[in-house]
């Protein structure tokens, strides 16, 4: 039988303990995460709960036999950066005794980009954020939380980014079955987005160490407070909240800033949380079998 494991697959690097390797290796295709495990999915043209799991269990009986719920009862959540990482979101879990059984599941979105948020987490790296592009279409990992993981998700995102339900109707959302989804929930920074050379903002959802050494290079005020380089970024700003308060204050002050007002219309506060079977389906969603 194949090794499934998240350590044989290579994908078992947690960036909250690993800051350099952030956001993490994402899930490629469809999967469901169990634990230590990814287990494949295969793709149905037909809702997600009826896609194949190991052995032609149907998901939503795998998810049964685990003593998790089905499909329909969780909420889609679009990840942009370490959250798309299966070792990430084990490890997030299982270490508040949360059961890591996930369906993640790779889906073109469109209207959406990959930013680099305009702070640094309490890891020390600089995590990725969403801003809005309508002419981009990124394909986009997924993940189906139920109630308990959603709520354990959101304390770790909290207060530095806020939840938004993007509307299918606005944004395209193509599963790969074919499915388009009525809508999905995503985090945005509360920081805004930082700004490249070009004032544009700069893209996130790369190699870390690049990303640090190049914020270090274009700054002296970073290269005293952080440098020489990204090891010792990384290191000094995990283990003291001022050094990285003082350093998120450094992108502010000097101009590397752009706001995230975008996704505010967006934003969901009223706690009226969608499940996948909640959302409004669009018309056609999907293909007729043959």
């Amino acid at each position: 039988m194949e090794d499934r494991s998240l350590k044989a697959l290579g994908l078992d690097d947690v960036p909250a303990k690993q800051p350099l390797t952030y956001p993490g290796r994402p899930a490629v295709e469809p999967a469901l995460l169990s634990g230590d495990e990814l287990l494949p999915l295969e793709v149905r043209r037909q809702r997600l709960g009826d896609w194949r799991v190991s052995r032609g269990r149907r998901l939503d009986e795998a998810l049964r036999e685990l003593g998790q719920v089905g499909a329909g009862h969780r909420y889609p959540v679009i990840a942009v950066g370490s959250n798309a990482s299966p070792g990430q979101v084990s490890y997030k879990l299982t270490r508040l005794g949360i059961p890591a059984t996930v369906p993640m599941v790779p889906v073109w979105v469109q209207g959406v980009g990959v930013g680099c948020s305009g702070h640094i987490s309490p890891a020390g790296y600089v995590a990725g954020t969403p801003y809005i592009d309508r002419s981009s279409r990124t394909s986009l990992v997924v993940a189906w939380l139920d109630a308990a993981q959603l709520k354990a998700v959101d304390d770790t995102e909290f207060p530095d980014y806020r939840r938004a339900i993007l509307p299918g109707d606005e944004f395209d959302m193509v599963m790969p079955s074919g499915e388009r989804l009525g809508g999905a929930y995503i985090y945005f920074s509360a920081h805004g987005v930082l700004a490249g050379p070009d004032g544009r903002p700069r893209q996130g959802g790369g190699d870390q160490s690049a990303l640090l050494a190049a914020l270090l290079a274009d700054s002296a005020e970073l290269r005293e407070l952080l440098g020489p380089d990204p090891a010792s970024w990384v290191s000094k700003a995990g283990a003291d909240r001022a050094v990285r308060e003082r350093g998120t204050g450094i992108f502010g002050a000097t101009g590397r800033v752009l706001p995230q007002s975008d996704f505010l219309p967006y934003v969901d506060d009223s706690g009226d949380l969608r499940l996948y079977d909640d959302l409004p389906p669009l018309a056609g969603s999907l293909p007729s079998m043959t």
